[in-house]
């Protein structure tokens, strides 16, 4: 796995997790919105010259720690966050 830093941006009502790997200026993405208090993942975007180091999964990660974290639960709507949701039954008590 890559090494990876998460950082966060955004408000209340929406936002993102960027990944960034050193010496990359590509960026990978996990866009969220905020519906009824939870957190909406829309989309995991990762772009082709950083794919395949488990990005996507770390920020997914990213994502479910702030939700232990902050105490919101996650509406899994990309298909990605989706599929980590479904391989980790342990994160199941954050699934809105």
């Amino acid at each position: 796995m890559a090494e990876v830093t998460i950082t966060r941006h955004g408000t209340d009502s929406a936002g993102e997790y960027h990944a960034h790997l050193p010496g990359e200026t590509a960026i990978g993405r996990l866009t969220w919105v905020t519906r009824g208090g939870a957190r909406v993942a829309e989309h995991t975007l990762v772009p082709r010259k950083i794919g395949g180091r488990g990005v996507a999964g770390q920020l997914v990660e990213a994502l479910v720690a702030d939700a232990r974290a902050q105490g919101f639960r996650v509406v899994p709507a990309c298909s990605y966050v989706a599929a980590a949701f479904d391989r980790h039954p342990e994160w199941a008590d954050l699934r809105a």
